[in-house]
């Protein structure tokens, strides 16, 4: 679909002068106002005491830990999950818990959350006290049935709460109400870290460390050393990259270009023809997000967890390999599915009387895998610039959907709406801004459909659907070198929130050719200039529509990204096309 490529506004970033002017420029886009905002140092980071619960939650992980309680981590089965339940298990390790194991519900027996069921299969094991991690926060029924079995709860999460509360004995979650932490993005990653930087201050406190009094001492862990897995976890999960998240970050991409890394992660980056001395935010999101996410979409995320847990490479590596095979399997079942949303797509506007688009999106094929749902919502989303929602077959007579929203649609409080209105259509449902999962019974499908588009409509504005790439300007052919792009790739971390540079301009096309029949590979020549770069335009043919590559000799305006190809050794600067508009005259 069309796209509408607009110039950021921007701010006085109040930067020094000796700062590249174009990187001056992308931080005005991005409304830096101080170079505080640039410091990526861990004295930077936000008090943990700041976050609502966090003394009732460490005096529970101190009673269990001084006590050797059994302790129990319940994870999501998502890269978040993954990571926090590793550096849950790690971090609790370090701080001298004797008894810490974790359970990683299969999402297609058990769905999301501490359920009932899941505190049922986690009682075999005789915990003591139940942490979950990256969930927990709508668990009301699975929280009241461990109380009842005497099993002591902690919750740590990031999803926006119900109107009520699990009654757990404590509750860390930077959205839960009346909490003043001053970021709400933490990932549940960043959460769980939190609560183990506030326990080793407690513990601290208590002369814990350099004890003797058991005959052991106990030397201070460096909870920094987490940081890697903590990286990883906040770019995979998508969240919006604020200060306090860059900070996360960009620690934790330090340590891994130092090789001071968990082994899973080298072996991860491994698979995945990464360097590890080169890696940046976009390798964490493209390449081991995923390969972690395959574990949970197509099997069961206990091997992402036994990878982010291993001890050396020899044992990470098959478990790496592994998961990309799963990855691979995932992309093949993707592609299929995202083929036939397509077809569904053009079948729903060909029949539908007005032929307009839905301004809430909501698809469903029988022979869909659950697991890979987001993927399509996604994709949908992307493509056609409004909230999508996926649905696949659960159990029964159930439909479990994930959904994606577009900025300014909140969808989780879109789903409420529609929970609140109707009630009977909508079994339950959680998430956050962006991203949610839900399930209906099936016979409500079409009513639920309707819903949907009637609550976004109610908050949404035509702009919010039109596809909008915002630009941080053109650049001068003198800006155009290895240098500049080595600059911004050395200047992020970029991602969600924090988006990397995207530039635009008017090209002439000298050549171009179609790579695997989906991508394009393009020769651009610069205006008024003898200058050419190469670019590439990824999946750049749409499975809904046939679209003809642009011809030689056309003209262009072109969203791009500045790119480093490293080929046996030498790197060359490359164009990344995000978008191209060949109604140029």
């Amino acid at each position: 679909m069309k796209k509408t490529i607009k110039r950021r506004a921007l701010v006085d970033p109040g930067l020094s002068a000796k700062i590249h002017p174009v990187l001056r420029r992308i931080y005005g886009g991005r409304a830096i106002t101080s170079a505080l905002e640039l410091d990526y140092g861990l004295n930077g980071l936000l008090a943990p005491s700041l976050l609502k619960g966090m003394d009732e939650a460490v005096a529970l992980l101190i009673w269990a830990i001084c006590q050797e309680k059994r302790i129990l981590i319940v994870a999501d089965f998502d890269a978040d999950g993954a990571t926090s339940c590793a550096v849950g298990v790690r971090g609790l390790t370090l701080l001298g818990a004797k008894c810490v194991n974790y359970l990683v519900p299969n999402r297609f027996k058990y769905g999301y959350g501490l359920t009932p069921e899941i505190v049922a299969l986690a009682a075999q094991q005789h915990p003591d006290l139940i942490i979950t991690v990256d969930n927990g926060i709508s668990s009301l029924e699975g929280v009241r049935a461990a109380r009842q079995l005497g099993i002591k709860v902690l919750v740590t999460d990031h999803h926006m709460p119900g109107q009520a509360l699990p009654e757990a004995d404590a509750i860390v979650n930077p959205n839960q109400w009346h909490d003043h932490f001053p970021s709400k993005n933490l990932a549940g990653v960043g959460v769980i870290f939190y609560v183990l930087l506030a326990l080793r201050a407690a513990l601290r406190q208590q002369a814990w460390f350099n004890s003797t009094s058991v005959g052991i001492g106990r030397v201070e862990p460096n909870m920094a050393d987490l940081l890697d897995i903590v990286a990883l976890g906040t770019v995979a999960d998508v969240v919006p990259l604020d200060h306090n998240n860059r900070i996360l970050v960009s620690q934790g991409l330090a340590r891994i270009r130092q090789g001071q890394c968990a082994p899973g992660l080298l072996a991860l980056l491994q698979v995945a023809n990464r360097d590890y001395r080169q890696v940046v935010a976009t390798d964490l999101a493209f390449a081991l997000g995923p390969r972690i996410n395959a574990a949970g979409r197509l099997e069961d995320m206990s091997i992402g967890i036994a990878l982010l847990l291993s001890q050396d490479l020899a044992q990470a590596l098959p478990l790496a390999q592994q998961l990309d095979h799963l990855n691979k399997e995932r992309r093949i079942i993707e592609a299929k599915m995202k083929e036939e949303a397509f077809i569904h797509m053009d079948k729903y506007l060909q029949e539908a009387t007005d032929q307009s688009m839905p301004q809430g999106i909501c698809v469903f094929d029988e022979s869909w895998h659950q697991g890979v749902i987001g993927l399509v919502a996604s994709r949908l989303k992307d493509h056609y610039h409004r909230p999508a929602i996926a649905f696949a077959p659960g159990d029964g007579d159930i439909l479990k959907g994930s959904a994606r929203s577009v900025d300014g649609i909140h969808i989780r409080d879109a789903l409420e709406q529609v929970s609140c209105l109707h009630p009977e259509i909508l079994s339950k449902f959680g998430g956050h801004a962006m991203a949610a999962g839900l399930s209906i019974q099936r016979r409500h499908f079409d009513e639920f459909c309707a819903a949907f588009n009637r609550s976004i409509a109610q908050v949404s504005q035509e702009m919010m659907f039109s596809g909008i790439i915002l630009s941080d300007g053109a650049l001068a052919t003198t800006e155009v070198n290895l240098e500049l792009a080595d600059l911004i790739k050395k200047s992020g971390p970029w991602g969600q929130g924090f988006p990397e540079p995207v530039f635009d301009g008017e090209f002439t096309i000298a050549r171009s050719r179609v790579l695997q029949d989906k991508h394009l590979k393009l020769d651009l020549r610069w205006p008024d200039s003898n200058l050419h770069s190469e670019a590439m335009v990824f999946s750049f043919f749409n499975e809904s529509a046939a679209i003809k590559p642009p011809q030689q000799g056309a003209r262009i305006h072109a969203a791009y990204r500045l790119d480093i190809n490293t080929f046996r050794g030498q790197n060359q600067l490359q164009l990344i096309v995000e978008y191209l508009d060949e109604g140029v005259n």
